[in-house]
């Protein structure tokens, strides 16, 4: 009885790991085109799927563009809109390298593990 219970033991820590890793590799390779040194500008939103494009295209434009070259990522974190602001910022990160769309909390998370990427 005592062998059951140390093979469960065993292999439910085993499973665990297992997890643990699977999950730090889909992180991993989630965040990895977001830069380990440089500025990061967070910008938190809720409704504002009228400004949001217009503010973030012209932020692009001076960082890409202009004499802005110290801020290398944008977060866009999005505080659970009810608009269509959530689709604009998934299609800003898609077309902007430097951009990456989340929620406030996995920005949260982004930043507390910034080291790790």
């Amino acid at each position: 009885m005592l062998d059951f219970i140390l093979h469960t033991i065993f292999w439910t820590l085993a499973i665990y790991g297992l997890f643990e890793i699977i999950k730090n590799i889909i992180y991993v390779y989630s965040y990895t085109k977001l830069k380990s040194s440089g500025i990061y500008l967070i910008v938190a939103t809720k409704n504002q799927e009228d400004q949001i494009e217009g503010f973030m295209r012209s932020m692009i434009f001076k960082i890409l563009y202009g004499k802005e070259d110290t801020v290398k990522n944008i977060i866009l974190a999005d505080l659970n809109s009810n608009d269509d602001t959530k689709e604009i910022e998934k299609k800003l990160a898609d077309d902007y390298d430097i951009i990456k769309a989340t929620t406030w909390k996995e920005c949260k998370e982004i930043m507390d593990n910034i080291d790790n990427v």
